[in-house]
């Protein structure tokens, strides 16, 4: 029995625990369940990624195969020879190098103009006082709920009334605002800390020397992901090009693609699908070379002041 020592108020106090009983439990970890869960979540991976690969492996392989290796019958995945006939044919079918000249013209000047409209209009509506700034901000978000097919009748009349149809500057301009990057730009400026930019405010730095020396810098993660995506979406983009163009000079290369169905039919399809990988494979690479950067980005962009 333990023994039990008198105290000066008269009650009996026990003797101090042993170490192991006042030693803190370790936290119980469920490492059973967590390896069982491991092999489940390997499977969803493995399942996403076929589901999501497999049709692009088989445009790439088909893209090389001859007419007779198309329509083979059970399915042939792998072609007989690395053939490049079908790439040759797409390009002297249509303007090839002319249509990839524009889509990358087009993406590079479109992507840029809506990061800088994008990066400025997030700093005003941070760093700036005006009147109902909370309201604009507002109808910058109303924004991204109407779909973009709503807009394409006034835009089309407006492009049209200025004379811009067959025009670049009929592709780029009605897309040049982007709301999604004023959103995630201005998200991420609130977090920013305020000492450093009124620092720079004491040094005389203007808003224009703040943004380019302070601002930009501390926001590279943010500026890749909405560069990313506006590439993405540029390069992309099909409807509307399709819409204001239809000189075969001025078009883009998923737009072009159309011209192929045009002059081969929709018979030829390993020349086809050798069009689609030229116009799938450049934006694809980006990607995924950049893909590290897109959650950077996101993820700090979600994080509010």
């Amino acid at each position: 029995m333990s023994a039990v020592a008198p105290t000066t108020t008269g009650r009996p106090e026990t003797a101090p625990a042993t170490p192991a009983a006042l030693a803190p439990r370790a936290p119980r970890t469920p490492r059973g369940r967590r390896r069982s869960l491991q092999p489940g979540g390997y499977l969803a991976l493995v399942l996403a990624t076929v589901v999501l690969g497999a049709p692009l492996a088989w445009m790439v392989l088909a893209s090389m195969k001859t007419p007779a290796e198309l329509y083979t019958v059970p399915l042939q995945w792998l072609p007989g020879s690395l053939n490049l006939g079908n790439y040759a044919q797409a390009a002297d079918s249509i303007p090839l190098g002319r249509l990839l000249a524009n889509s990358v013209g087009i993406t590079v000047v479109g992507a840029g103009l809506k990061v800088a409209l994008g990066l400025t209009c997030a700093y005003a509506l941070v760093f700036l006082d005006f009147p109902f700034k909370k309201v604009v901000f507002g109808l910058v978000i109303a924004t991204l709920m109407i779909p973009p097919q709503i807009t394409i009748i006034p835009n089309y009349t407006l492009v049209a009334s200025l004379g811009w149809l067959n025009t670049y500057q009929g592709i780029l301009v009605p897309g040049l605002a982007s709301a999604f990057g004023t959103f995630l730009f201005r998200q991420h400026f609130l977090t920013l800390p305020r000492s450093i930019l009124e620092a720079a405010e004491l040094d005389g730095a203007g808003h224009w020397r703040k943004l380019w020396r302070f601002v930009v810098p501390m926001s590279t993660p943010t500026l890749a992901a909405v560069a990313l995506v506006s590439v993405v979406t540029e390069w992309n983009d099909y409807l509307w090009p399709f819409l204001v163009i239809d000189r075969p000079d001025k078009m883009t290369l998923p737009v072009g693609l159309t011209l192929l169905q045009n002059t081969d039919g929709m018979t030829n399809w390993g020349v086809l699908l050798a069009a689609t990988v030229v116009v799938t494979l450049p934006i694809l690479v980006v990607f995924l070379v950049l893909q590290r950067r897109l959650v950077a980005g996101l993820t700090a962009g979600a994080v509010t002041g």
